[in-house]
């Protein structure tokens, strides 16, 4: 398709498909760790701009290296009932705290118990914007299943 058969703002959705998603879990993020830094004696930022450089690091080390710790870290889950999660997550804040500048984790404990509030305060304002898990309650008989009949009638169809 050439540039001027293009539907006009067919681009400027796709676009805001991906970047609104992204926009609102770095803005939950930021307001996690600004959350952690007022509750958590030893986690200090110097500006708001801090934060934010902060937040986005945190979030894109969450997004691709987390994955990885954890299934190279699989039999410690197995065997902790994953609350070596929680150390993973610490991890990774401490991993923040050394890289960005004016962003400071006091250490492991400070970095575990701020983890712990990120991710509390991330998964309740994920629920309160409708992104978190979603849970629906069913009652009533079984569940359907692949070879059960269609309803209304349960025989073959003939179209003409």
């Amino acid at each position: 398709m050439l540039a001027s058969e293009a539907q006009p703002g067919v681009g400027c959705r796709v676009m805001s498909q991906g970047f609104l998603p992204f926009l609102q879990r770095w803005v939950v993020t930021t307001l996690a760790v600004l959350v952690a830094a007022q509750m958590v004696k030893g986690i200090h930022y110097d500006t708001t701009a801090t934060v934010l450089v902060a937040s986005l690091l945190l979030g894109f080390l969450n997004a691709f290296v987390r994955p990885i710790l954890l299934l190279l870290s699989l039999p410690l889950l197995l065997a902790s009932l994953g609350l070596f999660i929680v150390v993973i997550n610490a991890l990774l804040l401490l991993f923040v705290g050394e890289i960005v500048k004016g962003f400071t984790v006091a250490g492991f404990w400070p970095a575990v118990w701020g983890s712990v509030v990120i991710s509390l305060v991330s998964m309740v304002m994920n629920l309160l914007l409708g992104r978190g898990p979603r849970i629906e309650v069913r009652r009533g008989g079984r569940p359907p299943r692949d070879d059960d009949p269609p309803p209304g009638g349960g025989g073959p169809v003939i179209d003409v």
